[in-house]
């Protein structure tokens, strides 16, 4: 499975109170506002390397593609170090690895800064090599260069692509948008990035199902809504124990939904799968598990929405 998107340092700052009050009587014309945060964490994160970190603790086997800077060799040691392959990772010594500064306040509202870094000046490789061995690809945010070589490429040899744009889109202009969804077999946005979508292609639901297979739009805690031409199916989120930290569950519910749809499973069964490991995921800081019961995602997708999932697709020895 190919994954390509950002390979990134996250720094992680938790404010204890609410940004909208803090914002509330703020002129947005004169915009000078602080946030006094307690709680710092430096983790590895990226949503590329976050979504192929999920899918091998799924039993999947993820090509992850993506561009590091010169503060990435020990990313990728650890990336190899739990069977991740990084043959496809590039690494540049003109520029620092992609960082994101994500703070997070009591009501699990969100600020991210995100600076590129080296994959602004990354290039798409040459996969000819595994081409034949690729069954489903996720494009997921980087640069936008790339983003739209990479949604060509997946088109040109006809691999199943998930378009999963992120709020990357704030970069690109309607007749891009409209270009990578050409190329996409599905789409995929959390519901901020969805009204992003609609505003810039002026553009419904129905219109964007002209172009794709299916529109997946996940609502964090409220669950996701999966629209084909011929259906809308809603599904609630699956209850985490506990919530700590909400970074990464966007990401690992992707993973889950590509296990489902490598697999050969119903849309509706690939999100469940997806639902389920985003709810263990919000129980920790940072965004990489270090392990994954698998009975315990099952059976909690299980208890959720009232049946059993089909078996786990496997694409690596366990």
């Amino acid at each position: 499975m190919l994954i390509t998107g950002s390979i990134a340092y996250d720094l992680l700052l938790h404010y204890e109170g609410s940004f909208e009050q803090g914002l509330k009587e703020v002129n947005l014309e004169q915009l000078s506002v602080s946030f006094t945060t307690h709680h710092y964490e430096r983790h590895f994160g990226g949503n590329g390397a976050n979504i192929a970190w999920n899918l091998k603790l799924l039993l999947q086997n993820p090509l992850l593609v993506g561009t590091v800077g010169r503060d990435g060799r020990d990313y990728c040691n650890h990336l190899a170090k739990h069977s991740i392959d990084v043959s496809c990772i590039e690494q540049r010594d003109d520029d620092v690895t992609p960082t994101a500064i994500i703070a997070t306040d009591s009501d699990e509202r969100q600020i991210t800064f995100f600076h590129s870094g080296a994959d602004a000046k990354g290039d798409w490789p040459d996969l000819s090599h595994v081409r034949n061995a690729l069954g489903y690809a996720i494009v997921s945010p980087r640069d936008s260069r790339i983003q739209m070589q990479a949604m060509q490429w997946c088109s040109q040899y006809h691999i199943p692509c998930l378009f999963d744009p992120g709020q990357g889109m704030l970069g690109m202009g309607p007749d891009e948008m409209r270009r990578a969804l050409h190329f996409a077999t599905g789409f995929i946005v959390n519901a901020y990035e969805w009204s992003l979508c609609a505003d810039l292609l002026q553009a419904s639901v129905d219109d964007v199902l002209q172009e794709v297979e299916y529109v997946v739009v996940t609502h964090g805690g409220e669950g996701c809504t999966i629209y084909t031409p011929e259906s809308e199916t809603v599904l609630p989120a699956c209850k985490a124990a506990h919530v700590v930290n909400p970074t990464g569950a966007g990401d690992a519910f992707r993973a889950g939904f590509l296990t489902g749809m490598i697999g050969g499973w119903p849309l509706s069964d690939s999100a469940k799968l997806g639902a389920a490991i985003a709810s263990k995921v919000v129980e920790q800081q940072g965004t990489l598990l270090d392990t994954l019961d698998l009975n315990e995602v099952l059976n909690r997708a299980a208890i959720t929405y009232g049946k059993e999932l089909p078996v786990l697709p496997v694409t690596v020895s366990v």
